[in-house]
């Protein structure tokens, strides 16, 4: 046992004498320090003594729309493991095209008495869907949290990364790189984080490069994914843009094959910045510049949040907005125009 003892310690990063403390059920430990040495005795497979074993507090339910684009996972798992913390076992859900709808989960969630519901960029987010789904939940009343998927008619606590300020930061970035033909890539305006990002990148060229230069010209709408930022860029490219606000990474990673297709290099020729930071972005040809989603805060404050309205506690219903980051790497340089003054 000292063995396992001394294991333990190493990997909570405590001392023998705090294992031993918890192990034991002895007061005099922080809570955050007790579930560093329970998560350390999961990590190295030793069981949890019968008294340190919690019951499962209840299912709680994680709809997130599909695993294809990673930053839904990234979420997944971050809201996984904090609703384990807090006790709840949760179930995920992940939607594909022709399969199972999000509509469908909810009745199956709803059929195995769920204790609530975290959707991750649900229908919510669309203006033309019918919100009512929602208010029925909220009606029974069923505990539902939404991210990424504001809507002004639901009475329910909602989770945003701040999409508006995304995109005046993008463009904020590519006008000080002396670019002034700048396009904007982005899902259908229906939802509402396009028009969030939308508003965003009109600002900032107002702002930035004068009122005159605000149109939309340069927008293009397209389906979410590699091959809809592809077929946006291709147009885009066409019209002589050298600097590419996309929605999402995927659709940052279709712009730059659109831009190679041409024979166009990025960063030299056109620059390229997505949205999302997802897992292994930063290994790209070239390492994508981005907005990071502060994806870990986001997936806590919705769990938190959850958590608070099945206590009973009433989360605010309101909007927690989070600022993204923007994260500058190789796919974003000099506008060529720019560079070509400094060079001679």
């Amino acid at each position: 046992m000292r063995a396992r003892m001394s294991d333990i310690a190493r990997q909570a990063q405590v001392s023998e004498a705090t294992v031993s403390r918890v192990i034991n059920d002895r007061p005099g430990v922080s809570h955050e320090t007790r579930q560093a040495v329970l998560t350390a005795l999961d990590v190295l497979g030793y069981e949890r003594p019968e008294r340190l074993r919690k019951r499962s507090a209840g299912l709680v339910g994680l709809i997130v729309p599909e695993l294809d684009n990673p930053i839904f996972p990234a979420f997944a798992q971050v809201i996984e493991s904090t609703l384990a913390q807090h006790g709840y076992t949760p179930v995920l859900c992940t939607q594909s095209p022709g399969g199972v709808t999000e509509d469908e989960y909810v009745e199956m969630m709803l059929d195995r008495q769920v204790s609530g519901i975290i959707f991750v960029s649900s229908l919510s987010a669309d203006t033309a869907a019918d919100q009512s789904r929602y208010r029925r939940l909220i009606e029974r009343p069923l505990p539902i949290v939404l991210v990424n998927g504001y809507a002004e008619t639901i009475e329910a606590p909602f989770v945003s990364c701040d999409d508006r300020l995304a995109g005046d930061l993008a463009v904020s970035h590519l006008v000080a790189l002396g670019h002034r033909r700048i396009g904007m890539i982005s899902g259908p305006n229906r939802f509402i984080n396009t028009q969030r990002k939308l508003a965003g990148y009109r600002a900032a060229l107002a702002r930035e490069l004068g009122a005159s230069e605000v149109s939309d010209d340069f927008v293009a709408l397209t389906l979410f994914g590699v091959e809809g930022g592809e077929v946006a860029a291709d147009r885009l490219l066409e019209q002589g843009v050298t600097g590419i606000v996309c929605a999402s990474d995927l659709m940052a990673l279709g712009a730059i094959r659109a831009a190679r297709r041409r024979g166009l290099s990025v960063p030299r020729d056109v620059s390229v910045i997505g949205f999302d930071d997802s897992p292994l972005i930063a290994f790209t040809d070239p390492p994508l510049t981005t907005l990071r989603q502060p994806v870990s805060s986001m997936a806590v404050a919705a769990v938190r949040c959850l958590v608070d309205e099945i206590d009973g506690h009433g989360a605010p219903h309101s909007e927690y907005l989070f600022r993204p980051e923007l994260v500058v790497r190789g796919s974003t340089a000099i506008a060529p125009t720019r560079r070509e003054i400094a060079a001679a």
